[in-house]
C-alpha cells in the first residue's frame, strides 16, 4: 500500500510536468527535451527529499537502534532500546533475528523489532569477491530499510561490525535530517586482523572506514576510558563513557529457581543428572540433580552436600577467545585430583553460539575426565541469568583485540555476585581488581593453579572465593539504568 506522501507527491509531480508539456508543444519553445527531463529530475527529487524529511507530531519520540548482528546476542543494544523505551520513546530495532530477544525485549510495546536477513554473499570465487558483494548488497539492503522507515530522530548504531553501516547510517541521517550516534564497543578492524593480519589490504580499508565516517557523528558513546582516549587522540572523536553495567536481571538465583533451572537442563544435558536413575536416588520423596536436591512433601529445596563446583564461562566462540587455555587447565585440574588434591568434582558450563563451537566441540570430546564434566549449551535470554546467578566461579577468556573494550560477560557476572577469572589485557584492571573481586591470569598454567586455590576450601563460604563474592556484594555499584540515565538521556533528549 502507497503511503498519503507518495500519492501526494505523484500528484504533484503530474501537475507540474503537464502543464509544462502543453507549453513547449503549443509554442514551440526552444527549449530542449533534457532541460526539461532535468528539470523534471530536479522537482521529482526536491518532493522526494521532502517526503523523506516530513516530520510528524511523533517523529522527536522515535529512534532506530541498528546492529548488523544478531539481535539476541547484542545485550547492550537491547538495553539501549529498553531503557529509551522506559523514557516513552518509540523504538525501531534494526538487526538479524537469529536468537530469541530478552523477552521484555518482545512484551515492549514501544519497541518495534524490523528483522533484516543477514546477507552472505557469493559462495563461490575469491574470498574478496565474496566480500565486497555482501557488503554492496547489505549497503542496499540498509538503505532501503532505513529510508522506508518513519522518519526517525535519532539513528543509535553499534561499532563493530561497522562496514557498511556507519556509512549507510550517516548518509540516511544526512537525507533525512537525522542525528547519527555510535556506540563504539571495538574496533572492526582489529577483529578483522585476528584472522587477516593487521597488514592485509581489507583491514587496512576497514581502519581507514572506521576512521574516516566515524567522526562524522553527532554524538559518540563507547565502553572504556581507555577507547575514549584513544578515540579523542588518535581519531579526532569525543566521545562519552558508557560503562557496562548489568542490568536488574542479573542477581544471585533463590534454590528454588537453581533446582528449578537444573531440572530443564538436566532434560538436555545429562552433565545436570544426579547420578541415580530419572534424578532418583533411593528416596521417591526426593528430587535430585546434580547440584541440588528437592523435598517433594514441603518442596524445600537445598544444595547437594557432594554437589560438584559449577564453573561458568559464555562465549561468542570468535578468535579472540582461545579456550584451549580454559581445557588446558581442566586437564590440569583433573591431575591435581588424581594426584591425590582435596578438591571437588567440576561442572564447566560454556555456552553461546558462533563459528568456532565445533571446533572446540570435538577438542572436549578428546578430553579424558573423570572429575571435570564439561557441557556447552545455547541458553535461552530468560535462563542466562538464572545460570550466571547459580554458579560458583565464572572464568572469561575475552582478550579484547583492540586492548580497549571490556567483556560484558563479566560485568553480568558481577551483577550476580560471582567471582571471576580473567586472562589480562591492557584496560581489563578497569573492571576486573586482581585480589578483590576476582583473579588476573596469563595461560593455562596459572589459572589452574587459581582453580586449585579458589576450590580448595569448597563448598565452605569462608575462603578466597567467599571473600570475592562478599566483596562484590557490598560494592555493588550502578545498575544500567541509573548508568543510562545519567550518561546517555541528556545527548538523547537534546534537541
Amino acid at each position: 500500500m502507497a503511503v498519503p506522501g507518495s500519492a501526494a507527491a505523484c500528484l504533484g509531480l503530474f501537475s507540474l510536468f503537464v502543464p509544462l508539456l502543453v507549453a513547449y508543444m503549443a509554442t514551440g519553445s526552444d527549449v530542449t527535451w533534457p532541460v526539461v527531463c532535468l528539470t523534471l529530475v530536479a522537482v521529482f527529487v526536491s518532493l522526494w527529499w521532502r517526503k523523506l524529511r516530513h516530520r510528524d507530531a511523533d517523529t522527536d519520540r522515535r529512534v532506530c537502534v541498528l546492529v548488523l548482528g544478531d539481535i539476541g546476542r547484542s545485550p547492550r543494544m537491547q538495553y539501549h532500546a529498553l531503557s529509551l523505551s522506559k523514557h516513552g520513546y518509540l523504538v525501531t530495532f534494526v538487526g538479524f533475528l537469529d536468537s530469541k530477544p530478552h523477552p521484555d525485549v518482545l512484551t515492549e510495546d514501544r519497541i518495534r523489532i524490523d528483522a533484516i536477513a543477514e546477507v552472505k554473499g557469493i559462495r563461490a570465487g575469491p574470498k574478496l569477491l565474496a566480500y565486497v558483494t555482501k557488503t554492496m548488497v547489505q549497503s542496499l539492503q540498509l538503505l532501503g530499510v532505513l529510508l522506508t522507515t518513519q522518519l526517525q530522530s535519532i539513528i543509535l548504531m553499534q561499532n563493530p561490525p561497522g562496514l557498511p553501516g556507519i556509512a549507510v547510517a550517516w548518509l540516511v541521517c544526512v537525507l533525512r535530517g537525522s542525528r547519527f550516534i555510535i556506540d563504539w564497543h571495538n574496533y572492526g578492524y582489529t577483529i578483522m586482523a585476528l584472522s587477516h593480519g593487521a597488514s592485509h589490504p581489507v583491514v587496512r580499508l576497514a581502519k581507514w572506514y572506521e576512521q574516516f565516517f566515524g567522526p562524522l557523528a553527532a554524538h559518540n558513546l563507547c565502553v572504556t576510558n581507555a577507547m575514549k582516549d584513544d578515540l579523542q587522540k588518535n581519531w579526532g572523536i569525543r566521545a562519552t563513557t558508557l560503562y557496562d553495567r548489568p542490568a536488574s536481571i542479573f542477581r544471585e538465583t533463590p534454590l528454588k529457581l537453581q533446582h528449578e533451572l537444573f531440572m530443564r537442563l538436566a532434560g538436555t544435558h545429562p552433565q545436570f543428572q544426579h547420578a541415580g536413575s530419572n534424578g532418583v536416588d533411593g528416596d521417591v520423596d526426593m528430587e535430585r540433580t546434580a547440584l541440588t536436591v528437592r523435598d517433594r512433601t514441603d518442596g524445600a529445596v537445598t544444595l547437594s552436600v557432594k554437589r560438584p563446583a559449577l564453573l561458568l564461562s559464555s562465549t561468542s566462540w570468535t578468535e579472540d577467545e582461545d579456550f584451549s587455555i580454559l581445557l588446558a587447565a581442566l586437564e590440569a585440574y583433573e591431575g591435581f585430583i588424581r594426584g591425590g588434591a582435596s578438591l571437588p568434582d567440576l561442572l564447566c558450563v560454556i555456552t553461546g553460539k558462533g563459528p568456532q563451537k565445533e571446533h572446540y566441540r570435538k577438542l572436549i570430546d578428546t578430553l579424558h575426565l573423570e572429575h571435570v564434566k564439561i557441557c556447552t549449551p545455547w541458553l535461552e535470554a530468560k535462563d542466562y541469568p538464572l545460570l550466571l546467578g547459580s554458579a560458583d566461579l565464572g572464568v572469561c577468556l575475552h582478550k579484547s583485540s583492540s586492548g580497549l573494550d571490556l567483556p560484558m560477560k563479566v560485568v553480568d557476572m558481577f551483577g550476580c555476585c560471582l567471582p571471576v577469572c580473567a586472562i589480562h589485557f591492557n584496560c581489563l584492571h578497569e573492571l576486573v581488581k586482581h585480589e578483590e573481586n576476582g583473579l588476573i591470569f596469563r595461560d593455562s598454567a596459572e589459572l589452574a593453579q587459581q582453580l586449585r586455590s579458589l576450590l580448595s576450601e569448597f563448598p565452605s563460604s569462608d575462603g578466597r572465593l567467599g571473600e570475592f563474592r562478599k566483596n562484590l556484594r557490598t560494592s555493588r555499584g550502578q545498575r544500567w539504568d541509573d548508568n543510562w540515565d545519567q550518561n546517555v538521556l541528556p545527548l538523547i533528549a537534546a534537541q
